[in-house]
């Protein structure tokens, strides 16, 4: 009796691929029927210099990151195939634009479903300035001149639909298919813009509603997300990241490897210039140790996550919404992790201030650290996702014991068969020699005897 082997591999799972400036989060979960995920496998690959500020910039040596990547996550899938997977994108040139779409519907019209679905295409088609439309979200609907949160079934003649657009540079979304789909050979299921994917992950509704400025302190650039009334009301991205606070303390006669490690356990946001301690670090050379003032060092970090901040607070005042978000700040990235860093923004803004962690209840219980941070915006991709990015994996089959078996065989799968060609009939050998001749003889004797006796009969 046969029985199937691999009833273990996985065939139905969501695929995501996080792209950021210091490492590449590869992810793979499944939903239940509630929503919650589960996680599956992750890894993390250094994206190194093949990503710059969010975006793709050797797409080469990317394509050959995201391989590896996706091969690491199949070893954890039973021998399941990855076959499509959603893409992450950034950038410092994404930022949020207000875009109104209007259609006429007569004096019998009624708004459909079809309707609607076609406003937020003519949106995803819409090329401002160049530029491609990555999304068309928080769209806010107007029947006749008046606002209607849900506008299917309702007559008007007129609809007005006044969507958030997040747009970004040709050149976002053509290095990613360049490096993914087409030189790693991995389909792409959706692209999806990390930011707000990061805020699906980490804020709840009630923080959307109430006003909420999610901030991401990433290593090439840093993100400010702004909701309000359960709207996205901004997005912009500043390119400026904790990279340059690790490149400006090298300043302190510090190869960059031993800065980064300096900045992440002694880094703080607020310079205490009353503490004299001071810190060993390595020398150049890598032989031996010298001691720096942490003073020195604060002075330096504070200087660069100063200007950082500054250009954060700009953005929030441009839009008016400094002190006025109910549900405050959230901060999250590699660079949210200087200390003092929430009391600073705190004292300035006059809001409340954490560090986000993925909402609870959208990731399974003991998953991956449900809250880590680090792995955000990979949930979040994943939570946008509704493809099955599993490839086929056939079946494989043992011969289950029987009386006179003690181990099941495992039985491989029979060799493609060749088909096989009609032979020609083979022509008959004409005889010859003594014997023919013989023959031929006899044939003659027989003829005349026989054609003797009739004629003298």
């Amino acid at each position: 009796m046969y029985k199937k082997i691999n009833d273990m591999a996985y065939t139905d799972f969501i695929a995501a691929i996080d792209l950021g400036t210091s490492r590449i989060v590869g992810m793979v979960g499944k939903k239940n029927e509630h929503g919650v995920l589960s996680i599956i496998a992750y890894e993390v690959e250094n994206s190194g210099n093949c990503i710059r500020r969010g975006c793709v910039y050797n797409v080469e040596e990317t394509a050959n990151k995201i391989k590896r990547l996706v091969r690491k996550l199949e070893n954890k899938l039973h021998e399941a195939k990855i076959e499509k997977v959603y893409v992450g994108v950034g950038g410092q040139s994404l930022r949020s634009i207000n875009h109104t779409v209007p259609r006429v519907l007569g004096t019998e019209g009624v708004v459909t479903d079809e309707i609607i679905s076609s406003l937020h295409a003519e949106c995803l088609n819409f090329h401002p300035d160049m530029l491609d439309v990555l999304a068309a979200v928080s769209p806010v609907y107007y029947l006749d001149n008046k606002p209607e949160a849900n506008p299917v079934g309702i007559p008007c003649t007129r609809i007005e639909a006044k969507y958030k657009l997040i747009v970004g540079r040709p050149s976002l979304k053509r290095h990613i298919i360049n490096s993914i789909a087409e030189r790693a050979q991995i389909t792409i299921a959706g692209i999806i813009v990390s930011h707000l994917a990061l805020s699906d992950a980490v804020l709840n509704d009630d923080e959307r509603d109430l006003g909420c400025a999610l901030i991401g302190f990433g290593a090439g650039v840093t993100t400010l997300t702004v909701y309000k009334g359960g709207k996205l009301l901004h997005l912009s991205v500043i390119p400026l990241g904790s990279n340059l606070i690790t490149r400006d303390i090298t300043s302190l006669h510090l190869p960059e490897s031993e800065a980064e490690r300096v900045k992440q356990t002694y880094g703080s946001a607020m310079m205490d210039q009353d503490n004299d301690q001071s810190i060993q670090v390595s020398q150049a050379d890598g032989l031996g140790m010298r001691e720096i003032k942490l003073s020195d060092l604060n002075n330096v970090v504070e200087a660069r996550m100063g200007e950082i901040l500054e250009n954060v607070y700009a953005r929030l005042d441009a839009i008016e919404m400094e002190g006025t978000l109910g549900a405050g700040i959230v901060i999250t990235g590699g660079g949210a992790a200087l200390k003092s860093l929430p009391e600073v923004i705190r004292k300035r803004t006059k809001m409340e201030v954490r560090y986000a962690a993925t909402r609870r209840g959208i990731v399974a219980s003991g998953d991956l650290e449900a809250g880590n941070p680090s792995y955000a915006s990979a949930v979040g991709l994943l939570l946008n996702g509704t493809e099955n990015c599993a490839g086929y994996v056939p079946p494989a089959y043992v011969v289950e014991p029987g009386p006179f078996m003690e181990d099941p065989i495992e039985v491989p799968p029979m060799p493609k068969s060749e088909p096989v060609k009609p032979s020609k009939p083979k022509p008959e050998k004409k005889q010859g020699g003594l014997l023919k001749n013989l023959s031929s003889k006899f044939d003659s004797m027989t003829r005349n005897l026989f054609d003797d006796s009739e004629d003298k009969s």
